[in-house]
């Protein structure tokens, strides 16, 4: 029988592909208990990987989405609410099979970009794939989450606040920069943080979606599921998934309640704004 160690050796890196691990999966009576923490542990990667890149990027593209939909010119409100409301408004599992059938329609060639000196082709099998196409989705769902979470912490941005900016001679970039951004933040953050682990849970419909793992290159969902159909006991490799999530969980909270403190800083102990982790059940 497999020690830990050996299944540590083998299994640690095996959800990046065959090439970082044994290449066949342990079968029936030879899996134990540590080949499933190992490997589920290791498609936890893939669940980690979704998560940080798509809050990362969606922090960002949320950002501007809400400014988007504060402005007072239609011609950019009006597209960024359509684009929220699109994606709030349309369940995550939807929108992963609706992106995955529109990129298997995509022209398998490439498609070709006609820049009259000369034609480019844009490779696009790439996005069938879980790795870029799965994380598309994931990106432009917490963007919509997101930026309706930051448009209306601006819209709580203290007026007083405000008028010292301007009173101080702060306009445009400048007021946005040092006042507007950092106390959208501070009152956006506690809500912020609930939708960062509402999509790290959420990576887990991957496995679920159109998009399938390459190469037996999957999630720690893909692999609970795999020793449950061996050992035809869920009962040990799902209890393990829910483990690294919890675990995941804790350490978000961590993180982001490290940043939340950073940004009340400046406030009195009892003035700041703590983190309370509020599920939502329906969503």
């Amino acid at each position: 029988m497999r020690s830990c160690g050996a299944s540590f050796d083998a299994y640690a890196l095996r959800a990046l592909g065959s090439d970082f691990g044994e290449r066949l999966l342990p079968r029936g009576l030879d899996i134990t208990l540590c080949d499933q923490i190992v490997l589920i542990g290791s498609g936890l990667l893939w669940n980690v990987y979704f998560a940080v890149l798509a809050v990362a990027a969606g922090f960002v593209f949320a950002t501007a989405l809400a400014l988007a939909k504060a402005s007072r010119h239609g011609w950019l409100r009006r597209p960024a609410a359509g684009f929220i409301f699109v994606f709030r408004g349309s369940p995550l599992f939807i929108q992963f099979f609706f992106a995955y059938e529109a990129f298997v329609l995509l022209p398998r060639a490439g498609i070709e970009i006609d820049l009259i000196v000369t034609t480019l082709t844009a490779e696009t099998r790439w996005l069938t794939r879980a790795w870029a196409g799965a994380l598309l989705v994931l990106w432009l769902n917490t963007s919509a989450y997101s930026a309706e979470i930051f448009h209306g912490a601006l819209r709580s941005v203290p007026k007083g606040d405000l008028e010292a900016a301007d009173a101080y001679g702060m306009s445009g970039f400048a007021r946005f920069r040092r006042i507007v951004w950092p106390t959208m933040l501070r009152l956006a953050w506690p809500s912020y943080t609930n939708e960062a682990i509402f999509l790290t849970h959420a990576t887990a419909l991957v496995f679920f979606s159109g998009f399938p793992a390459w190469q037996q290159s999957g999630d720690a969902l893909y692999y609970a599921r795999y020793f449950a159909d061996q050992t035809f006991n869920p009962f040990v490799a799902y209890p393990i998934v829910a483990a690294y999530f919890v675990a995941l969980t804790l350490a978000i909270i961590i993180v982001f309640g490290a940043v939340n403190r950073r940004l009340n800083r400046h406030l009195p102990v009892e003035a700041r704004r703590r983190l309370r982790l509020r599920p939502q059940f329906i969503r």
